[in-house]
């Protein structure tokens, strides 16, 4: 039987939809600096256990959705009805509404130069004020380049960041760099805009709807992702044993 644990691994979960929260990022700006989206999954669970960058990123965010479905079946189990929340959701969604907001200023960090031309050709069709960079191998752990990649962003006048870099490297920038970077929201997104400008293949609805969509990317890089997968379950779990260890110790307090 579990407790009830109102923030699950300490994490305020939003509520909203994809929709919502890509609607507020395009017509509002944050009210003071910048506004982070993360989307946990299992293998960011078990990476805020060992890795603190990442945790206090976490703990800055602005809004914090169950992208897993093993974290939103978590959150529920604990007696939270919130939404599944794909970081593929919210690329979807803002890569959509944005060609409607005229005065909006895109800036994507992607994985390579491959990706960096699709986002450039999908500004051009839809008349996006849009910046792209690609970022060295490792770049996260060279404080000089990720200042001048700050500075680029904040130069830009970004309204929306889109970082596309793989987790922690993506949210740990936003966190750490936040001073310099302009008012903007930012999401952490991964793989997900490669998937929305056809890149990547995503599974069908019907393995989405199972749960299954993890299996559907295992089987197209097996060697890139099994072990990975492996790992982050395991991690996920010791995290669910200590956040309900941890909840018990505090309902006998």
């Amino acid at each position: 039987m579990s407790m009830r644990v109102s923030q699950p691994f300490g994490l305020t979960l939003s509520m909203d939809t994809a929709r919502e929260i890509a609607c507020t990022a395009v017509r509002h700006a944050p009210d003071d600096g910048v506004a982070l989206v993360v989307t946990p999954n299992i293998d960011h669970i078990a990476t805020i256990r060992r890795f603190p960058p990442l945790a206090r990123a976490y703990r800055n965010a602005a809004r914090i959705v169950c992208d897993g479905w093993p974290v939103q079946v978590y959150a529920r189990w604990c007696g939270l009805r919130v939404r599944r929340v794909t970081g593929c959701d919210l690329t979807s969604e803002l890569m959509r509404l944005v060609p409607g907001a005229k005065s909006q200023r895109l800036f994507f960090v992607v994985d390579s130069a491959v990706t960096e031309r699709a986002v450039r050709a999908w500004a051009t069709r839809m008349d996006v004020g849009c910046d792209v960079r690609v970022p060295p191998l490792g770049f996260d752990q060279d404080a000089a380049y990720c200042a001048r990649l700050a500075e680029a962003i904040r130069h830009h006048r970004t309204r929306i960041l889109i970082m596309a870099v793989g987790a922690p490297r993506s949210e740990v920038f936003v966190d750490t760099y936040r001073q310099v970077l302009p008012p903007c929201w930012a999401f952490c997104v991964g793989q997900a805009v490669k998937t929305e400008l056809g890149l990547v293949r995503r599974a069908s609805w019907r393995w989405r709807s199972l749960g299954m969509e993890w299996l559907w990317r295992m089987l197209q890089e097996p060697r890139r992702l099994a072990g990975r997968y492996m790992s982050a379950s395991i991690g996920f779990s010791f995290a669910v044993v200590e956040d309900q260890l941890h909840a018990l110790r505090e309902g006998r307090s």
